[in-house]
């Protein structure tokens, strides 16, 4: 059994929230943003680190009729294929991007995609959370097909 799926994304429309650190207060408030909404069958939030402006970004899925407020910007998201594994959410996640790199090297039909970025998103439902005590999250690495 493959532990590593592929995804894809469509080019898409996301708000973004400021660049921050857990706890300064930027990604709080794009968090209780967000928990406003249904919760969808699919999480629609991700998470990536910008490494230039040394912090973490959120990400959240657009859809038509969406109030942004100010604090938060709209952007074009590149869509494309992603690599996908599991683990759990605050732990090291050497095991799951590692899993990754092993997959593509043993598919020998895909490379990793430097023009997009490393990502990921909690999968958990709050009650399963409850009764765990920890989050899954999905770590997402950016690939292409190797043309032949």
């Amino acid at each position: 059994m493959e532990s590593v799926r592929i995804y894809e994304m469509p080019n898409c429309k996301m708000v973004s929230s400021q660049c921050g650190m857990f706890g300064d207060g930027k990604l709080e408030k794009f968090i209780e943003w967000v928990e406003r909404f249904p919760r969808p069958m699919f999480p629609k939030t991700f998470l990536k680190f910008d490494n230039e402006r040394n912090g973490f970004v959120f990400y959240f899925l657009c859809e038509d009729g969406i109030a942004v407020p100010d604090d938060f910007d709209m952007v074009d998201f590149p869509g494309g294929l992603y690599a996908v594994a599991t683990d759990v959410d605050g732990q090291d996640d050497t095991p799951a991007r590692s899993a990754i790199k092993d997959f593509i090297r043993k598919t020998s039909c895909f490379e990793e995609d430097p023009s997009r970025e490393m990502m990921g998103n909690i999968i958990t439902p709050p009650s399963a959370f409850a009764a765990m005590g920890y989050n899954q999250m999905d770590y997402y690495t950016p690939i292409r097909v190797i043309e032949k």
